[in-house]
């Protein structure tokens, strides 16, 4: 099931709930639910998505909104594992690039909500050509009206990036998010509200706004 901004949102695909107890959408009835989304080998990731997700924890956790958060993995399949999840919920150490790009070992802060690991799939060898197209019209809504050259670039393109991917980390795909650090905002009803990419400052309002309705 693909999720769609307006309908009701798929639960998240969770492996393993590293820190705090186990929940989802379903679970989490008459609130505001915000889920970032991250890698453990992503700077920006810790040096700005998950400290927004934090200050909205700590402003809204008493207006009926929950953060939870969840460690994906699209690349670098080696670093973004369970192990290295756990490393840096329990000690915060921190590897790879994140390490680099903090200048420390170790997190400088801890995160106070819910985390789990992405659902991780092995890729299948034969892809099918439903599926290559489904994920190119995510990516490209007008796809059909592009130049016929252009469309087999694209869909060879995409054919092989799938096939040079070990890993399909189930929620990042059924949410279609681009990278990462990215959030996913559910209303109160369960309704998806919102999927962003990147941290943009928008994040904020929205959980106000849906806090307010």
């Amino acid at each position: 099931m693909r999720a769609k901004i307006g309908e009701k949102a798929p639960n998240l695909k969770i492996s393993d709930w590293v820190q705090g107890l186990e929940t989802n959408f379903d679970q989490e009835k008459d609130h505001v639910v915000l889920v970032e989304v991250f890698q453990v080998n992503c700077p920006g990731c810790f040096l700005h998505g998950m400290p927004e997700a934090i200050n909205i924890y700590n402003k809204f956790k008493d207006d009926g909104v929950r953060v939870l958060g969840v460690a994906t993995a699209f690349e670098d399949f080696d670093k973004n594992t369970l192990d290295n999840l756990k490393l840096l919920l329990q000690t915060g150490e921190v590897i790879g690039d994140t390490k680099q790009a903090l200048g420390d070992n170790k997190l400088q802060y801890k995160i106070p909500f819910p985390v789990g690991m992405d659902s991780l799939k092995k890729t299948a060898e034969d892809i099918s050509q439903e599926r290559i197209m489904e994920i190119i019209y995510n990516q490209l809504p007008n796809f059909d009206s592009q130049p016929e050259d252009y469309k087999n670039q694209i869909i060879q393109r995409t054919k092989d990036y799938m096939k040079s991917k070990e890993y399909e980390a189930e929620t990042f795909e059924m949410y279609s998010l681009q990278g990462t650090p990215s959030s996913i905002i559910v209303d109160r009803k369960g309704i998806l509200r919102d999927v962003s990419f990147g941290s943009q400052g928008n994040v904020e309002p929205m959980i106000q706004s849906l806090v307010n309705e």
